[in-house]
C-alpha cells in the first residue's frame, strides 16, 4: 500500500491541538491507523518537528483524561514519531514548496494517499483551493487525494455556492469531506438504528401517531472569546445551518434501504426539499430570538448588537408521513445546562377508558433521544397509581444509559469516527454539495428577517435560564410546551 499522509493545515490552531491530535492518537492506540501513516502539521509559525510534538502533547493528555481514560508516556512517544512539521503559507504559490519537498521525499515517484485537513478560517478555503490546483495536490498519483473542512460552509447561499464551486475547480465531489462533528455524535448515528432495526417505533413514526417534535442543542457556556467570529454568525448559522438541520433529516428521512453515502444523503437531501421555506416577511411567525443578558460586554461585541445568542423556529416537512407535524428547534448560548436531545412527543389516545380526576390532564407518551451530555434514551408511558380507592394515572420513564450500559468502553469522540472515515473513504457522515446549498436556501428567510434594519432587538433573557419567553410564546399559540431542559 502506498503511505498515507494526513496533513493538517492550521496545526498551530486550538482545533488541532485539542481535538485533531488527540483524535489520531487515540486511533492510533487502537490499532487503526496504518502502519506508515504519519501527521503532517502545516502553519506559518516556525516549528521544528520536536517543537509542535511537544506543542500538541498537553491538550492531547488532558483529552485523554477528561475522557476517563489513562494517560500511557510510552504510546504518546510512539505515536509522536509519526508526527512533523513544515513551516509555510497555503494561501501563497510560493507557500506551499517546502510541504511539496516533503511529501515527494517521502512519497517517492510512486506517490501516496493524502488526506487534507483544512483547519483554518472558511474564508481561506478558496484561495487554498487554487493554491492546491496549481500544485496539483489534488491528482491522484499513487493513491486517493481528500480534502476535509470544516464549517461554516459559506454564510448565505451566495457564498456556500461560491464555496462548493471554489472546491470544484479543484477537487471532484467524492473528494470533498465536509466535517460536521455532529453527526460523528454516537447518539445522533443511533438515531438511525433506533428507527430502522427495531420493529416496534417505525410504524408509529408518522403524522398519524406523532402530535410534534422538539430539537434542543443547548450550551451552558457563554460567548467568551469568540465573540467578534459569533457576531457575525449568530446562533442560526453556528448551530442550525449545519448541526441541528442535519438532526432534522435524521429523525424524518426514509429508510435509504442501505447504509451508504450516496443512499443516506439523498434521503437526507429529499427532506430539506420538502421543507417548507419561509418568506423574509413572514418568518417571524416561525422563530423567536433572544440574546442573553451580557452578551454586549463581551469581548468583540457592539454594543447594539442584534444577533442573535438564542433561537427558536418552526419547521413544516411537506410529504406524506410528515404532513402537519411541526418540528420546533431550539439553540442557545449561556443557558440553564449543556443538554441536547431530540423528543418525539407522540399524540394522545383519542379515547380515554379511565376518566382522568378534576383538574388533571394526561400527560402524552413521548419518546427522548438524549445526545449530550449523558448519552440514552427514554420512552415516557402511563401506568396505574396502586391503591384501592379510585384509579389515578402517573407517567414514568423506561430508560436506555450509554455510559451504564457500556461500563468497559468510553463513547468514541466524534472526531475519531470521522477522521477514520475520511482515511477510508467512507463519506456517509458527510455533507454533499447539494445539502449545504439546500440548508442555506431554508435559513436564509430566517437570518435575513433578524438582521433586517427594521428587525426587532432579539429579547434578552437571564443567563442560567431556559431561553426567552418568546420562545415559550412560539408553542403556546399553538397549545404546546417545549420540554424542561434537564
Amino acid at each position: 500500500m502506498p503511505p498515507l499522509t494526513i496533513i493538517i493545515f492550521g496545526a498551530s490552531g486550538d482545533l488541532t491541538s485539542r481535538k485533531l491530535i488527540p483524535a489520531l492518537f487515540h486511533l492510533d492506540m487502537a490499532g487503526l491507523l496504518p502502519d506508515d501513516a504519519n501527521i503532517v502539521g502545516v502553519a506559518r509559525r516556525p516549528f521544528s518537528n520536536d517543537a509542535f510534538r511537544s506543542s500538541v502533547e498537553p491538550m492531547t493528555r488532558e483529552a485523554m483524561l477528561s475522557m476517563g481514560e489513562s494517560w500511557f508516556p510510552g504510546a504518546w512517544n510512539r505515536f509522536a514519531k509519526r508526527l512533523f512539521y513544515v513551516a509555510g503559507d497555503a494561501t501563497t504559490t510560493e507557500g506551499l514548496q517546502h510541504l511539496t519537498e516533503f511529501l515527494q521525499k517521502r512519497e517517492g515517484t510512486t506517490g501516496g494517499q493524502r488526506l487534507y485537513y483544512l483547519s483554518v478560517s472558511p474564508d481561506l478555503y478558496p484561495q487554498i483551493a487554487a493554491r492546491f490546483g496549481e500544485a496539483g495536490y489534488e491528482k491522484e498519483i499513487g493513491g486517493f487525494r481528500r480534502v476535509v473542512i470544516e464549517k461554516p460552509f459559506g454564510h448565505n447561499l451566495e457564498t456556500g455556492r461560491a464555496v462548493n464551486k471554489s472546491l470544484h475547480a479543484c477537487f471532484r465531489e467524492d473528494q470533498i469531506y465536509r466535517i460536521d462533528h455532529y453527526l460523528g455524535k454516537e447518539t445522533v448515528q443511533n438515531i438511525l438504528i433506533f428507527r430502522f432495526a427495531n420493529t416496534m417505533f417505525e410504524p408509529l413514526w408518522n403524522h398519524q401517531y406523532i402530535d410534534h417534535v422538539q430539537i434542543t442543542a443547548a450550551e451552558k457556556v457563554p460567548v467568551g472569546k469568540r465573540g467578534g467570529y459569533y457576531n457575525d454568525s449568530g446562533v442560526l448559522r453556528d448551530m442550525f445551518q449545519s448541526h441541528l438541520l442535519q438532526v432534522v433529516t435524521m429523525v424524518a428521512m426514509e429508510n435509504p434501504g442501505r447504509y451508504t453515502a450516496d443512499r443516506l444523503r439523498n434521503e437526507k437531501i429529499k427532506v430539506l426539499e420538502a421543507m417548507k421555506i419561509s418568506k423574509v416577511e413572514d418568518a417571524f411567525n416561525n422563530i423567536a430570538v433572544g440574546q442573553y443578558d451580557g452578551y454586549r460586554n463581551e469581548e468583540g461585541v457592539p454594543k447594539d448588537s442584534k444577533t442573535p445568542t438564542y433561537a427558536a423556529i418552526r419547521l413544516e416537512i411537506d410529504n406524506g408521513r410528515w404532513s402537519n407535524v411541526p418540528f420546533y428547534v431550539r439553540s442557545g448560548k449561556s443557558m440553564r445546562s449543556r443538554y441536547s436531545e431530540v423528543s418525539i412527543q407522540f399524540r394522545c389516545p383519542p379515547h380515554m377508558l379511565i376518566p382522568m380526576p378534576p383538574g388533571e390532564t394526561l400527560e402524552c407518551n413521548h419518546l427522548s433521544l438524549i445526545l449530550q451530555p449523558n448519552e440514552g434514551i427514554r420512552l415516557n408511558f402511563q401506568t396505574k397509581v396502586p391503591e384501592v380507592d379510585g384509579t389515578r394515572l402517573q407517567a414514568r420513564d423506561l430508560a436506555f444509559d450509554y455510559r451504564d450500559a457500556f461500563t468497559e468502553r468510553a463513547l468514541p469522540e466524534a472526531y475519531e469516527r470521522l477522521l477514520l472515515d475520511a482515511i477510508m473513504g467512507e463519506a456517509t457522515l458527510f455533507m454533499r454539495n447539494d445539502e449545504i446549498e439546500q440548508a442555506w436556501e431554508i435559513m436564509d428567510p430566517l437570518i435575513a428577517a433578524t438582521e433586517a434594519a427594521n428587525a426587532p432587538q432579539p429579547e434578552v433573557y437571564a443567563p442560567g435560564s431556559d431561553g426567552p419567553k418568546c420562545a415559550d410564546a412560539l408553542l403556546a399559540k399553538e397549545g404546546r410546551k417545549w420540554q424542561k431542559i434537564r
